[in-house]
């Protein structure tokens, strides 16, 4: 019989739908958040935490979900602060390589495991369980991870050593973010064209040139609503993480100068494809 305990630290926009899903699983399920009101829907089913050192203490297998270097190295002090001897860690933060390496290695010096296990989709995937993970780590790692990543995504990809996912979340997401903005060009040249926007999506995503990046954000271009599903300041964070790791190409130039635009001109809390709002301008 299956006797690990799970713990989740980090409730934000995905990882609160991640963490549902292993609840609704049936697993017993301890969850941690900066700030508390995150964690309040799991008080009835789960046991929520105050304290990091807690829930690592009375946790055998724990996640992270954390914005980007700086939050999860402060995590991870907490965490190191505990006996985390034969505990598995599995990191699903959009992280740079360094620093997954740099937990990778301090986890291991206390007898402990860790995956990088990082995921394509976003916030209805999330809460679907139809991401992919994409996982860094050893075999056997992952098989003791595998009944619980089984919750969260449709995929997982075992794609080598620890480091090997956060590799590959890099690099799918610089190409996402070449594709939003050519989708909003797109959009922006056959708006200025005469096309209703209706007209000219349907044509995107019926074509060669449709995919579920696309179809996804059709309802946003739409609406002109971009509430986030994925910041664009997450989507700035990765392109520089990408460029930062090799990604030193002609396109990389041009997606950072104008991602890091849109965000010194206020546009980074809104989701990605309100990339379009700047480019009107």
């Amino acid at each position: 019989m299956n006797t690990e305990k799970i713990g989740f630290i980090g409730l934000g926009n995905m990882g609160h739908p991640m963490a549902k899903n292993l609840e609704k699983a049936g697993f017993p399920l301890s969850v941690y958040n900066r700030s508390p009101e995150k964690a309040e829907d799991f008080k009835e089913n789960s046991t929520v935490y105050n304290q990091i050192e807690k829930l690592v203490k009375n946790s055998s297998i724990i996640f992270t979900m954390l914005t980007d270097d700086h939050a999860a190295k402060a995590v991870y002090e907490e965490i190191l602060k505990s006996d985390i001897s034969g505990k598995l860690f599995i990191d699903m933060s959009t992280i740079s390589p360094q620093a997954s390496g740099e937990l990778y290695g301090a986890v291991k010096i206390k007898e402990a495991s860790l995956i990088d296990a990082p995921v394509a989709g976003s916030t209805i995937p999330a809460a679907e369980g139809t991401l992919i993970i994409m996982a860094g780590g050893e075999e056997k790692d992952l098989q003791r991870a595998m009944p619980y990543l089984e919750k969260l995504g449709k995929t997982v990809k075992h794609l080598g050593k620890n480091g090997k996912g956060i590799a590959a979340k890099l690099s799918i997401n610089y190409f996402l973010s070449a594709i939003y903005q050519g989708l909003a060009e797109t959009v922006l040249l056959s708006d200025k064209l005469g096309i209703d926007r209706i007209d000219m999506l349907e044509i995107i995503n019926e074509s060669a040139s449709g995919s579920g990046a696309t179809k996804v954000k059709t309802p946003m271009l739409i609406n002109n609503n971009y509430d986030p599903a994925f910041a664009l300041d997450l989507m700035l964070k990765d392109i520089l993480l990408a460029n930062n790791a090799g990604a030193d190409f002609p396109l990389s130039k041009v997606l950072i100068e104008t991602y890091q635009s849109a965000h010194n001109e206020g546009f980074g809390k809104d989701d990605v494809i309100g990339i379009i709002n700047y480019l009107k301008k």
